[in-house]
């Protein structure tokens, strides 16, 4: 009993802090290009886009979709950071009035977030922690950006009014989040143009669905990409992790099987002479065998009871307090992250039972080559 619960809280705590770690990489980097992005077919892979009009006759039926939390306008502008003693080229992220604050509001560490008028442009802007420190600035203080608009260096002054941590470096290194007028000033655009347009949706599992949705809707003309074809490569990494799941819950099921066929064959050898009794009195080998594989069963369920246990108060226990951290530099999380999910629960253990209960049946017809005269005289 002691083995199987062991394997299975293994099982449990190794698939809740994959998909948890799955989940919390995924969720940052939504955050910084949304699910689905809508834009100019002839944009290229740079950060300066065609203008795309914001009046579009799509946005309220996208609104509207059932499946659809927000759709958003941003603008991108590549440009650079000048100090006294440092330059760092980054990404001016230009927001919008209706822009969604809701995934920096947990990730801001200092400073506040600014709000974005329709009527005067603001000069604030957020930075994250890595590029503050790199830059050795802090709150409060002015930020200056260059840019190249036609062949020529423009420079623009900022404030910084908040510093956030994601701990994505590729991203936190890369977006300054700022008023996406300056962005239209600097390129020339009307009040109504912007880069494109970011979708939300409510459910990832929904992806390719929605954005099939979302590309019939949007027309000819502009040019749907998710968040997977955007950045493949981070999405690819996070799909290799699944492989270390599969090793871990076929080394377990496999060991809890194992075990399992021990213990039946410890049974059956210290049960002979009781075998051999059975079958004088005229009982039959399927009988027998349902007797032992019951008793299997039973301390199976017993093993299974306790690992479930165990592994759930681990991953509460997690979940609450945070005992197991991590250092962010190298795993984009503080602390291990937990996804507890009842169906993840429900599949390792129907699994587990499955599993082992089938391997079970062979080492059982051991019971079959028992001689009655022979079991009842065994010692």
């Amino acid at each position: 009993m002691a083995g199987i619960a062991l394997g299975l809280t293994v099982m449990i705590v190794a698939v809740a802090i994959v998909t948890g770690f799955q989940q919390q990489i995924r969720n940052k980097v939504i955050g910084f290009g949304a699910h689905i992005q809508i834009a100019y077919f002839d944009s290229n892979n740079s950060f300066e886009f065609k203008p795309v009009d914001c009046n579009q006759p799509f946005l309220h039926a996208l609104q509207k979709t059932n499946g659809i939390r927000h759709v958003q306008a941003f603008g991108t502008k590549a440009g650079m950071i000048k100090t006294k003693d440092q330059i760092q080229g980054v990404v001016l992220k230009g927001i919008d009035s209706d822009f969604d604050w809701s995934f920096f509001k947990d990730k801001l560490v200092e400073g506040s977030l600014f709000r974005v008028s329709d009527t005067k442009d603001n000069d604030s802007v957020i930075i994250s922690k890595s590029l503050a420190s790199l830059l050795n600035v802090h709150i409060g203080e002015n930020l200056r950006m260059y840019f190249i608009v036609d062949n020529k260096a423009r420079g623009r002054k900022f404030v910084i009014s908040g510093i956030y941590d994601t701990g994505l470096a590729e991203f936190d290194l890369m977006y300054v989040y700022g008023d996406i007028g300056h962005i239209r000033k600097l390129n020339g655009w009307t009040k109504s143009q912007v880069s494109g347009f970011e979708v939300f949706i409510n459910n990832f599992k929904q992806l390719d669905e929605m954005a099939a949705k979302v590309n019939d809707a949007t027309g000819f003309d502009l040019k749907t990409q998710t968040i997977r074809e955007l950045y493949p490569q981070m999405f690819d990494w996070l799909d290799l992790q699944d492989m270390n799941v599969i090793i871990i819950l076929a080394l377990m099921v496999l060991v809890a099987a194992i075990t399992m066929i021990s213990t039946l064959l410890i049974l059956i050898l210290e049960r002979t002479q009781m075998i051999g009794t059975l079958k004088a009195l005229g009982a039959s080998d399927a009988s027998v065998r349902k007797i032992f594989l019951y008793q299997a069963a039973f301390i199976l369920g017993r093993g299974l009871l306790w690992g479930n246990i165990a592994g759930i108060a681990l991953c509460l226990a997690q979940q609450q307090w945070g005992i197991m951290k991590l250092p962010q530099e190298s795993y984009f999380v503080s602390v291990v992250p937990v996804n507890l999910s009842l169906i993840h629960l429900a599949i390792i253990n129907t699994g587990t039972l499955i599993v082992c209960m089938m391997m079970l049946v062979l080492p059982s017809y051991v019971i079959s080559r028992i001689s009655p005269i022979k079991a009842i005289r065994f010692n």
